[in-house]
């Protein structure tokens, strides 16, 4: 039989170019979640894939044998068509999952979230909400259903029950050089989805100068890709494509993306942030039924951020997660000093001046993520620390008018900055002598709109 194979065989079958079967998949899958495959050859495999590709079974064959590699999530019954989740492919100041999970839960959805950290210059979900003195990412199934019974949503990490093979290949793609394989990337994000059991699941797929996707055809390949998998997997999939140039709202850093969190969830922040939280929100509530079109959905979950419910949410969360009940309600309920003062302060506070005068194109998010990420906010490999009070405050934005010597950038560090940091981040504010033409729209294209949504009921 196929799935007797050596797997020397199975990796010179990829190499040549041949599709694997099923069996022969499970069989390398197996290997890798037992430990009785060599590092070598799984990074042998993994290049095999990355040149030679995998076609829509092969990539959902190792999704579902990923899936399958460890524990699968249990729900309710009563839960059915409710479970939602989101994933983004990451950028720079994406703080949308700490406002959208509550926000949908305030709509009658159940959100297990399953989150990440960040590497490299893109931020982490599990490190912003580390920030918060307390909050402890670290739940098991049976806590998560606690959770979710009580308030609705739980943002978690990966539990080492759940796609334990995916935890594997994850950690040699980077040293590999196949972090860029589209079987790969889709059988890696959906495996832990699969996993969820969930009912309908949002895609936020980036593209720009600051995502893993320079361009929107490229992004657009790995959408169709997730989509089509997570249909046949049985999850109601939609894919969007947003712009990743500039960073999202005005804050980058884990402690002040919280802040800004907040903001939005108290009906207020940076309109782009907004915008993308209540569209990919509406589409969510739409999949579930609990909307009767997208449209429907996006209002119903701005309503969500504007009487409070959201954030209501969120404070339980935080409750539900290890934090103090003083402090979740300080951040929650506090003013911003005081919600600053929970979160600490970095020791240097300084605003950057504008290099010389014009109109303010644009800023951008790669430059600026980089020297933050050299202050100690991000981190260069799995399990380094970061710093979450490093972080900037954008002064300014795309339209406006600068002379020079006016503050653009407000930067909290602990030190360390130099010469060549200061240039980097001049060089990330573009001015020009003319006003710029309106900016496109940050979210750019909807993928695998679901032509039925989900009635009370249906799902997994």
């Amino acid at each position: 039989m196929a799935a007797q194979a050596p797997l020397p065989a199975l990796i010179r079958k990829k190499r040549d170019g041949e599709r694997l079967e099923e069996e022969e998949i499970q069989t390398f899958v197996r290997g890798v979640t037992e430990g009785t495959v060599q590092q070598g050859q799984i990074g042998a495999m993994l290049m095999a894939i990355r040149l030679r590709g995998m076609d829509a079974a092969e990539t959902l064959a190792l999704t579902q044998a990923m899936a399958a590699s460890g524990r699968t999530l249990a729900w309710p019954p009563a839960w059915r068509g409710l479970l939602v989740d989101k994933h983004s492919t990451g950028g720079v100041g994406d703080k949308v999952s700490l406002a959208l999970a509550p926000a949908l839960a305030a709509c009658g959805c159940k959100v297990p979230m399953i989150s990440g950290r960040g590497l490299g210059h893109t931020g982490g979900t599990l490190d912003k909400l580390e920030a918060i003195p307390g909050f402890r990412v670290s739940q098991s199934p049976e806590e998560m259903q606690s959770i979710l019974e009580r308030v609705g949503c739980c943002i978690v990490g990966q539990s080492e029950e759940l796609a334990p093979a995916d935890r594997v290949l994850y950690s040699l793609r980077d040293v590999t050089a196949t972090v860029d394989s589209l079987p790969l990337i889709t059988a890696s994000i959906l495996s832990k989805k699969a996993a969820e059991r969930l009912s309908a699941l949002v895609l936020d797929v980036k593209f720009g100068s600051a995502a893993l996707f320079p361009t929107q055809e490229s992004a657009r390949e790995l959408a169709h890709s997730l989509v089509a998998v997570g249909e046949r997997l049985g999850i109601r999939t939609v894919a969007v494509l947003s712009r990743m140039d500039e960073p999202l709202g005005r804050c980058v850093g884990n402690s002040l993306e919280v802040l800004e969190a907040l903001e939005c969830l108290e009906g207020g922040g940076p309109p782009d942030l907004r915008e993308l939280v209540i569209a990919l929100g509406g589409l969510l509530l739409w999949q579930s039924g609990l909307a009767g079109a997208a449209e429907q959905g996006r209002e119903r979950l701005g309503r969500a951020l504007d009487d409070g419910s959201a954030l209501r949410t969120f404070e339980a969360m935080l409750g539900a997660q290890g934090v103090p009940p003083a402090t979740a309600h300080c951040l929650c309920s506090g003013t911003p000093p005081q919600r600053r003062q929970v979160l600490g302060q970095a020791s240097v506070c300084e605003e950057l001046p504008a290099p010389g005068g014009g109109w303010v194109q644009r800023v951008e998010a790669l430059p600026l993520a980089r020297v933050l990420h050299e202050l100690g906010a991000g981190r260069a490999r799995a399990g380094d620390p970061v710093n979450p009070r490093v972080g900037a405050e954008l002064l300014v934005a795309a339209g406006q008018r600068l002379r020079e010597g006016e503050p653009w950038l407000r930067l909290h560090h602990d030190g360390g900055l130099g010469a060549g940091g200061r240039r980097a981040l001049q060089a990330a504010l573009r001015l020009a002598a003319a006003p710029p033409r309106a900016p496109p729209p940050r979210l750019a294209e909807v993928i695998g709109t679901p032509g039925t949504p989900a009635r009370r009921g249906d799902g997994q």
